[in-house]
Order: C-alpha cells, then sequence, then structure tokens
C-alpha cells in the first residue's frame, strides 16, 4: 500500500489548455504560472489521454459542453476536467488544483449542499444538477438539516414545508442558471446578495382571490399579491387556488365557492406568507364556517320531563298534607332523603352550621320559616348572623386617585404591548426570513421607549401600593415629585424625534412588505386592540399633559387642610417643567437641524456655522433699501438667516421677467421670488450696535434698520443698512424683538429693549415716495444692460459714444426714477447703444409715471444719498 501511494507522488501534474480560446487567456496563464506548473497545448486533448501512466493530465476547456468535453468526461481513464475560473481562483487562494472527479468549471456554489423539489421533467432536473455539479455545489435526494438551499419549482410538498419551518432559504431553478451565467467571474458566489432575487416567492404559482376587504385593502393587497409572484383571480373563479377572506369582518364565505377545491383561509395567512417570505401552512391559517345552531326542541336543563313529572305528585301531596288539621304550629312536610351518614342526631347538620357564611346562611324567608324540629337539631341556641359591615362611600379624592392609578395601568399595558408585541419580535435575529428591518430603523421608530416603560412602571407600582393602603393623608405629589429626574431623561428624546420615528415608520411601510406584514400580524393580535404601532406610539406623546389634567382635577378635590394640598402644587408644577424641558429641548433640536437646512440652502454658506452650540432661530424676506454701505444694491430681495448669535444674510437669484411684472408695485405687496440663495455677509451680533425700528407711515412700511460696526474698525465708522420686511408671515414687531433678544444674549446684557430704537423716516433720510420706482426701473436697467451687453458680443456692433448714451437714457428715465441716480459712480453704461435705449423707451408704459394736473411729467425732488455722520450715530 505504501508502494502505491509513493508511486501516485512521483506522478507529474501537468495542464492541457484545450481549444484556442483557453490558450489566449492571459488571466488563465498568469495563474498557472503562479501555480508553476508544466502547460501543454492540444485542440482536443485525446494525444494527452493516453499517457496517464506518466502524467496527472488537468484538462483545462472554456466550455462544459460539445463532443470534444463528451470525449473527456465521460472516458474510462477519468480525466480531470477544469475550467478557467477555477484555476484562477486556487493560484488566487494559494491553493493547489482540486482532485474531483467531476468537471469543475468553477467554485460559486462551493460548500452548498442543494435538495430539489417539485420538478417532473427528469430532462430538466437531470440539467440542473450537472451544472450544481459544476460549480462545486453537492446534491441531495432527501432533505436533512445538512441542505444549505431547496430549488423548489412549486410551493407546496414535505420538503417545502420542512425546509420553511427550518429557515432554509428556497431557491428557484433560475438561481441555478444566473449562477452558472456568471461562471467567468472567479470571486462570484451563489449566495451573492444580487442573487438574493431569485429566492422563491410565497405565491409563486397561486391564483388569489379577496373578499370582505374594502376597496382600498383590496387594491393594497393585489399589488403585494402581484410583488410576491401571485396572480389575482376574482371571487368565484374556477382557476383561484387561495380565498383569503377578513375574518373580522366576514362570518362566512361565498355560498358559490367550493371549499374543497380552493384553500379558504383568514387574512392572517397572507401577511404571515410575506412576513416569513415564503407560503404558510394553510391549515394553521384556515378559516372556519360559523355554523349557526339549529334550535332544540328539548326543554332546558334541570327542567326536562322527567324531572317535571316527579315534582308534581309531591307537589299534590304536600298540599294535601297542608290541608289537614295539626296540633303543630307548623305544618307536617314529607321527609326528605339525607345525605349518606347524616344520622338522626344532626351531628352533621351542626356541623355545616358551625361552617362560613359563604357555604351556608340562615335567613328566614316569608316562603317558609324553619325551626329546630324541621332541621332535626337540639334546643340549642344557634349563633346570630352578622349583618355585613357597610363599605364607605369613596371620598371624591379617592376616586380621583384610583382613576390616576387605573390610567397608569392603562398607560404601562400599552407600552408593554409596544415593546413586547413589537420592538423585540423585531429584533429577534432567529426569525424565518431574517430581521425585517435593520437595527438602525428600529431604535429610530422606537427610540427610548423601553427607558420611559421602566419610568412609568415604577411609578404605577408606587401608585398601586398607595391605594391598597389608602388613607387622606397619602401624599400623591411627593410619587410625581420623586419621578421627575426619570421623566426628564426619557422623555425628551423619544418627543425630539417623533416626527423622524413617524417618517420612518410610513416609509418603512411603503419599501419593506415583510415589516407591513408583520405589523399586520401583530396588529391583529387582541392585545393591541385594533390600534396600530403608530397609535400605540403617539401615546407618550399625550402621556404627560393627561396627567397634568389628572393632578389638577385631584388638587381639586384636595382640602387646603391637607398636607397633600402644597406637594400636589409642587408635582403640577414638575411635570409642567418636564413638558417645558421637553419644548425647549425640541426647539434647540430642531434648530439644530435647520442649521444643516441653511447650509445646503444658501452657496457659499461659511462652514463654520454649523456649531453645537448654536441653534436656529428663523428666517425673513426683506427688501434692501440701501444706505451708507450697501450689501447687494437698492431693491435687491434678501433673505435674512437669524441664529442664536449670528445673522446671515443671502441673495436671492431672481430672473428679468419677474423684475419687470413687479416694476409698480408697492414692497408690502411684493413676494420674494423662489429660487436659490447666495451667501452675501454674515455678521456677528456682538457687532450690532442698534435696531432701528423706521415707523410706518402710508408709502413706508415695514421698514427696518441694523447699525453695523466691523470688527476691527473705530468706534465712529458705522454702517446703517436698511430693509423693507416682506410678507405676511412674520411681523415687523415679533422680528425685531426677537433679534434684539438674542443680542441682548450675545453679550451678556439683561435689558434686550435698549438695542432698540425708533426713528422716523427722514431722520435717517430716507425719501418713501422714491422706493417704489427706484426698485423697479433699477432692476430694469440692470437686466437690460445684461441682454445688451450679450448681444454686443455676438454681433460686435459700433459702439454709441458714452455721452449719448446717457443724454439719450436721462431722456427716457429721469421723469420716473423719482430722483434716485440711474447708475452708481462708475458704473458701466446700462444699454449697449442708443438703439437699445428707444427701445427701452418704446417699452415703458406711462401710464405709470406720475403726471401734473395739466398732463406734464412731474419730476421728483431730488433726493440725497443716506449717510450716516457721528452725530446721527449718537443719536441710535
Amino acid at each position: 500500500m505504501a508502494e502505491d501511494i509513493q508511486d501516485i507522488d512521483m506522478v507529474e501534474t501537468r495542464v492541457c489548455l484545450v481549444g484556442p480560446d483557453v490558450q489566449g487567456n492571459q488571466a488563465l496563464s498568469k495563474a498557472l504560472q503562479k501555480l508553476n506548473l508544466p502547460v501543454v497545448k492540444s485542440s482536443t486533448g485525446e494525444e494527452f489521454m493516453t499517457d496517464s501512466d506518466d502524467y496527472d493530465t488537468v484538462f483545462i476547456l472554456a466550455e462544459f459542453e460539445g463532443p470534444g468535453f463528451e470525449a473527456l468526461h465521460k472516458s474510462n481513464l477519468r480525466s480531470r476536467v477544469l475550467g478557467p475560473s477555477a484555476v484562477v481562483h486556487c493560484a488566487e487562494m494559494g491553493e493547489v488544483l482540486p482532485s474531483v472527479q467531476r468537471p469543475l468549471y468553477c467554485t460559486s456554489m462551493k460548500d452548498l449542499i442543494l435538495c430539489f423539489t417539485g420538478f417532473r421533467q427528469k430532462e430538466k432536473l437531470s440539467r440542473l444538477v450537472d451544472l450544481v455539479h459544476f460549480m462545486g455545489g453537492s446534491i441531495r435526494k432527501d432533505f436533512s438539516t445538512k441542505v444549505t438551499h431547496l430549488v423548489a419549482n412549486s410551493t407546496s410538498g414535505d420538503k417545502y414545508r420542512v425546509a420553511v419551518s427550518l429557515g432554509t432559504p428556497i431557491m428557484t431553478e433560475e438561481w441555478v442558471h444566473q449562477s452558472w451565467q456568471r461562471r467567468h467571474t472567479p470571486a462570484a458566489l451563489g449566495t451573492d446578495e444580487e442573487m438574493l432575487k431569485y429566492k422563491m416567492q410565497p405565491f409563486f404559482c397561486c391564483m388569489l382571490s379577496f373578499h370582505g376587504f374594502s376597496e382600498e385593502e383590496t387594491e393594497q393587497m393585489k399589488e403585494l399579491t402581484k410583488m410576491q409572484g401571485g396572480t389575482c383571480t376574482p371571487v368565484g373563479d374556477t382557476s383561484s387556488t387561495h380565498l383569503v377572506i377578513d375574518d373580522s369582518q366576514v362570518k362566512d364565505f361565498p355560498q358559490h365557492v367550493d371549499a374543497s377545491k380552493v384553500y379558504v383561509v383568514k387574512q392572517e395567512w397572507f401577511w404571515a406568507s410575506i412576513q416569513i417570505e415564503a407560503r404558510a401552512d394553510e391549515m394553521i391559517y384556515q378559516f372556519k364556517r360559523m355554523e349557526t345552531p339549529a334550535r332544540d326542541l328539548k326543554p332546558p336543563i334541570g327542567r326536562t320531563p322527567t324531572s317535571r313529572g316527579r315534582k308534581r305528585p309531591r307537589l299534590k301531596e304536600t298540599t294535601a298534607l297542608l290541608a289537614q288539621d295539626s296540633d303543630n304550629d307548623s305544618p307536617l312536610l314529607p321527609a326528605r332523603k339525607r345525605r349518606s351518614g347524616a344520622g338522626p342526631g344532626g351531628n352533621d347538620a351542626k356541623a355545616m352550621l358551625s361552617m362560613s357564611g359563604s357555604f351556608l346562611d340562615y335567613t328566614e324567608t316569608p316562603e317558609r320559616i324553619l325551626d329546630d324540629d324541621d332541621l332535626g337539631l337540639d334546643d340549642s341556641p344557634l349563633p346570630t348572623p352578622v349583618p355585613p359591615t357597610p363599605q364607605k362611600p369613596l371620598s371624591a379624592r379617592h376616586q380621583r386617585v384610583m382613576e390616576l392609578t387605573q390610567t397608569e395601568k392603562n398607560y404601562v399595558n400599552i407600552l408593554q404591548t409596544i415593546v413586547r408585541v413589537f420592538k423585540e419580535p423585531l429584533e429577534n435575529k432567529d426569525q424565518l426570513g431574517g430581521l425585517p428591518l435593520a437595527a438602525e430603523e428600529v431604535k429610530t421608530i422606537f427610540g427610548s421607549i423601553p427607558e420611559i416603560l421602566d419610568v412609568h412602571t415604577k411609578l404605577r407600582d408606587s401608585l398601586s401600593q398607595l391605594v391598597a393602603d389608602w388613607s387622606e393623608e397619602k401624599s400623591i405629589g411627593d410619587i410625581i415629585c420623586k419621578y421627575k429626574p426619570l421623566l426628564l431623561k426619557a422623555y425628551p428624546k423619544f418627543v425630539n424625534f417623533f416626527e423622524m420615528s413617524k417618517e420612518t415608520l410610513q416609509k418603512c411601510m411603503r419599501t419593506q412588505p415583510r415589516f407591513h406584514a408583520f405589523l399586520k400580524i401583530q396588529q391583529s393580535k387582541p392585545e393591541c386592540c385594533r390600534e396600530t404601532l403608530g397609535d400605540l406610539l403617539i401615546r407618550p406623546v399625550q402621556r404627560l399633559p393627561s396627567i397634568i389634567l389628572l393632578l389638577t382635577d385631584i388638587l381639586k378635590k384636595t382640602d387646603k387642610s391637607n398636607p397633600d394640598h402644597l406637594a400636589m402644587e409642587r408635582a403640577i408644577a414638575a411635570i409642567k417643567d418636564v413638558l417645558d424641558h421637553i419644548n425647549e429641548d425640541k426647539r434647540r433640536t430642531e434648530g439644530q437641524v435647520q442649521m444643516f437646512d441653511v447650509v445646503n440652502e444658501v452657496e457659499g454658506c461659511p462652514a463654520d456655522v454649523l456649531s453645537s452650540h448654536r441653534q436656529f432661530i428663523g428666517r425673513v424676506d426683506v427688501l434692501e433699501l440701501g444706505g451708507e454701505h450697501e450689501l447687494c444694491g437698492k431693491g435687491e430681495y434678501l433673505t435674512l438667516f437669524l441664529m442664536s448669535d449670528l445673522l446671515e444674510v443671502s441673495k436671492k437669484r431672481h430672473s428679468m421677467m419677474a423684475d419687470v411684472k413687479s416694476v409698480f408695485k408697492s414692497p408690502g405687496l411684493l413676494k420674494a421670488p423662489a429660487g436659490p440663495l447666495k451667501h452675501v455677509e454674515l455678521f456677528n451680533l456682538a457687532h450690532i450696535k442698534r435696531v432701528v425700528d423706521i415707523r410706518d407711515t402710508e408709502e413706508c412700511k415695514n421698514a427696518f434698520g441694523l447699525v453695523y460696526q466691523s470688527p476691527g474698525t473705530g468706534s465712529d465708522e458705522v454702517c446703517l443698512y436698511m430693509f423693507t420686511l416682506l410678507g405676511s408671515e412674520t411681523t415687523k414687531k415679533a422680528w425685531l424683538k426677537s433679534l434684539c433678544r438674542h443680542m441682548a444674549n450675545t453679550t451678556c446684557k439683561a435689558d434686550a429693549e435698549n438695542f432698540l430704537h425708533s426713528v422716523n423716516p427722514e431722520d435717517v433720510e430716507l425719501d418713501s415716495s422714491a422706493i417704489v420706482n427706484t426698485v423697479g426701473f433699477n432692476r430694469i436697467a440692470r437686466g437690460f444692460s445684461k441682454k445688451a451687453k450679450r448681444v454686443t458680443r455676438q454681433f460686435s456692433f459700433s459702439k454709441t459714444p458714452r455721452r449719448m448714451i446717457n443724454r439719450a437714457v436721462s431722456m427716457v428715465m429721469s421723469p420716473a426714477r423719482g430722483g434716485m441716480q440711474m447708475q452708481r459712480e462708475g458704473a458701466e453704461t446700462p444699454l449697449g447703444d442708443l438703439q437699445g435705449a428707444r427701445n427701452m423707451a418704446s417699452s415703458i408704459d406711462l401710464q405709470h409715471v406720475p403726471m401734473s394736473p395739466m398732463g406734464t411729467l412731474v419730476t421728483p425732488k431730488k433726493t440725497k444719498s443716506v449717510s450716516l455722520g457721528h452725530s446721527a450715530s449718537k443719536r441710535l
């Protein structure tokens, strides 16, 4: 035996490349060089099959089909046949070429054990088995726990049912074919994530009908049926395989449905199939018709004819005895049968009378008065029965406390339902089909529910103990105040992200069919009382306000002399403090989230705006009126973003046509154009010295100014920027008050009103009558300037002298521009040539230009540009 092994080791391994496809494969050549194996080439490989005694030849073929492959594969010499992918894989992993008797093209199904079910055509099954072997997989005829994948052609059969119960992946035959299509990729595996789409769908080859559901639910279930590989049919269709019934609404299925030819199942079967990603067992969810019990003509129990017949002779006998004369005071009644063991001495009767009154109550009734002779007792006196002690009526305070305790118990039950029915099953890694949701999504949906449950479980136990040992001096307020720190810790995290939790829940329901099915199954359980998870999750948001109402009601029923009165007031204040803390924390959290929106919305916004201590306060749209230093120019639309210590100024981009339409509108009626924003300036609130409230007039409304001192400049060099507030979402008073309050917080000053100073328009030399025309014509001039420059660059027109252009523009625009300068000093001419000025003049509607009573154009009084000197700065 040792000599045979030595002979085998002495045989040299060589590789034969069969065919031009593998001979020109560069990746294969590099792999063979890495394996350091001798290589021979052949067109068929037949000449190297006869020298098997001297060499262990491994034949490499490009395709595992055709006469050449069959000759090598079915030869009596059992030559090793490999594919290029298998050789490349071995070279990459540093392994020797596998010693296999079957041809091996690739290793995409290495270590996989497959079992087949539902295939009736032998040729198809044989081809699938060969492909699995070519990819390194193994086949088992019988299903067992060692099988890693079940390849099925139907959703029925014992193998399918066992695979579902064990959680074994069930694949379609397309999975095998697609894995074979990827055989040229050495790293491709049949277990890759992209191959999961070839799993057997739960409603494969099933035809479903729905009965008893609403129209909306029916459409939703039909859509899910198609997504899960099924087909929908009308109720009563002979081709239908399943009739799904809403068992909560329907107690019977249609008469024309033959239950022997179709599965009649509850809706739970539908959702369970989607959740486990396999066809659930119909016997577990079988819908049973509610049989109407037939009328029974027999008399009720206890009134059978025989018993009634026996009573009639007794009644007649008793009546006859009562009619006889007797010396006794009481009538002689016929003897009754005694229990066995009850002697004439009446010892058993005495023993029964000595028992608790819950078993025997000795009372006199109007129908019959028993004496000692009737009972067969002696003349010994009987104990006098003690009447039950009447319960004291509950006080109003006690009733309210019991109501608080009961609502707390109900609330804890709801939280336990959320955790036990929904959260814990979602986190169970051993469930069929794996986790329906990722851990991050589960955490987002449920948040701090376990912490809230822990706090209220302790609060419930404390209240229950108090009610069990109730007295009017018991303190409810101390119990509530005791749990204030825990409430402060548990609730803000849930309330702050409740909207995100709700959005995540809705998104997962739309995009995750398994999660949707899971919710449907769990919500149908009696613990949920037909409430959805969304309805249950909103209860923590509502609980604390309801506790305040209950505590207030208890306080009303608590006497002021009661020691608990002051404690109740502290308890109500404590819950209100918790709510205020939650609201403030929620506002702060939302402000930090909105900071990211500002950075994303404003192009060029400085990145250092994002800070953990900074919060977003609000935003307003304004129109710049000009000042000593203009930010973007008169009439420009700006957006101001107020943060806790900064003021971001951004510019709205606009189109020229929007400017033309808003030429003669009042600034109060203007709306800021929609579009992206561009960063202009970032003001530190500590450098804004004053907020100027410009009093409203008939022509100038919602105007205000900011006195700003740039850092590093002298105290006399200040700038005044003036704006008009647009829109009606925020009032000027509220905006200025908020701005001043945060300026005071930034500079650590207590009185925010000192930053606000009110002036008249004349005090800042603002001519409000020129605002409208300045806005319109300046915007149009800039627009035409851009258009004219483009035309000049394209056609290279000869330029008209600048003074002629200025004279023409002045003749056209000076009557309507309200004394405002046409262009800033040093700016380019707004028109490209004289013809452009004439076109502009013809395009202006003169009916909006102010006219004198005689019909002549009125030239408004020219105003000076606003300049803020040293004396004016001190006045502000």
